[in-house]
């Protein structure tokens, strides 16, 4: 029997977005070493990491539309060479306004090719096993967030921290380049249809709002209450990413204990992403969400009262899960309530709008750190954004204009 070639295109994204993702989530281990070498305030650095996640999450929108209209191959291509070129010239920053040009600037254009592309194109090849697909692509991502700071950690050991850097940046620009071809724009193109069906769904579930255009999209409601909803959530998504491993070491635990805190939170990752997203398929994708935001908030409470690595970890883990779940089901709630047609544009358009908003988290926190000597205020605001959200989401309903699924 011949193998779905949907899988091939998921197999594709997991590899590009544990390459991608591992990478990016290595900025941690950077982070020491940068503040060390150069006596950087923790709120100037960070500010590079929100001005990537401003950058890259802006930088969705393009990728998203260059998508449906290039196919993804061309779109990641074209972002390995500035995400893989821009990590390799980290290796020779001296003063601080360069890594907010390579890493802030440079780097966010690359990577806001990985995420929009790689999720819209899943959610185009999948829709009876959406959430189940776009969770096994996603985990690809948290994979890469589990093994690859721990192994930054022994190549800045081995090499130094710019010897990692440029190890770092020709990994990253040979596994895109050489994953990317694989990536189709969607079934059709190769004469299938979604999930390997043999003819088009004639009786699926209706999906309201299907195959809407970004313009119509723009004028629901639901497509801004989303835009809120993820914002809220992922304005502190980033903290833990970014300051798990300062905190760590601030807490006395040894430099690769604490590089594992950041590995801990990608298991997590994977099981929220595998687990929840087999469970959206069963009992729908908001209360899913919901779930994940909820649990999110509890994570961050947790991280205030952690001490020993076992409670640090823990909160690692639980975090990782909630917020595997969340980011792996915005794309696939996305297909859902606004269908497969403009998927990636759509998801690139609310990418930009809410991702964007993750640049404040990792800068606040910084300067609350610099301002108090605790991270406590920080992981307390980033509680109640999340129950802000748990709201907001729970409230959504698809747009009001019924159009099959197979039509979009």
């Amino acid at each position: 029997m011949r193998v779905f070639y949907g899988w091939k295109v998921l197999a594709a994204a997991f590899v590009i977005l544990f390459t991608a993702y591992g990478a990016q989530y290595s900025f941690g281990v950077f982070f020491n070493a940068l503040v060390q070498e150069f006596g950087w305030s923790r709120a100037s650095l960070s500010g590079v990491f929100s001005l990537y996640a401003f950058g890259y999450s802006i930088y969705g929108f393009p990728a998203g539309r260059l998508t449906d209209v290039w196919g993804p191959t061309r779109v990641i291509v074209c972002g390995a060479v500035f995400l893989g070129g821009a990590l390799a010239a980290m290796a020779v920053v001296s003063e601080l306004w360069q890594p907010y040009v390579f890493y802030g600037v440079v780097a966010a254009i690359g990577m806001g090719t990985a995420y929009v592309p790689c999720n819209g194109t899943v959610v185009k090849w999948f829709t009876r096993r959406r959430g189940l697909a776009v969770g096994l692509a996603s985990s690809g991502g948290s994979m890469g967030t589990f093994v690859m700071p721990p192994l930054a950690q022994l190549a800045v050991g081995a090499l130094g921290w710019r010897g990692a850097y440029l190890l770092l940046g020709a990994i990253v620009f040979t596994v895109l380049t050489s994953a990317a071809p694989l990536l189709r724009r969607d079934p059709e193109s190769m004469g299938l249809h979604p999930d390997g069906d043999a003819a088009p769904p004639t009786a699926t579930r209706v999906v309201t709002g299907g195959g809407l255009t970004l313009a119509e999209a723009m004028r629901t409601r639901t497509f801004w209450r989303l835009a809120v909803a993820f914002a809220a959530t992922w304005i502190p998504v980033f903290i833990p990413l970014v300051h798990l491993v300062p905190l760590a070491r601030d807490l006395g635990h040894a430099p690769m204990h604490a590089a594992a805190a950041v590995s801990v939170v990608g298991a997590g990752a994977v099981l929220g992403r595998l687990v929840m997203g087999l469970v959206s398929d069963r009992i729908g994708r908001r209360p899913t969400i919901a779930l994940g935001m909820g649990l999110q908030a509890v994570a961050f409470t947790s991280f205030t009262v952690a001490q020993g690595l076992p409670s640090l970890y823990a909160a690692a883990l639980l975090f990782g899960f909630s917020y595997g779940t969340v980011s792996t089901l915005f794309p696939a709630i996305v297909g859902d309530f606004f269908g497969r047609a403009h998927a990636a544009t759509i998801v690139g358009s609310l990418f930009a709008l809410a991702g964007c908003m993750a640049a404040w988290g990792p800068l606040l926190a910084g300067a609350s750190y610099d301002a108090s000597g605790s991270y406590r205020a920080a992981f307390l605001l980033a509680a109640g954004l999340n129950l802000v959200a748990v709201v907001l989401v729970a409230g959504c309903r698809p747009p009001r204009r019924p159009v099959a699924e197979a039509a979009a």
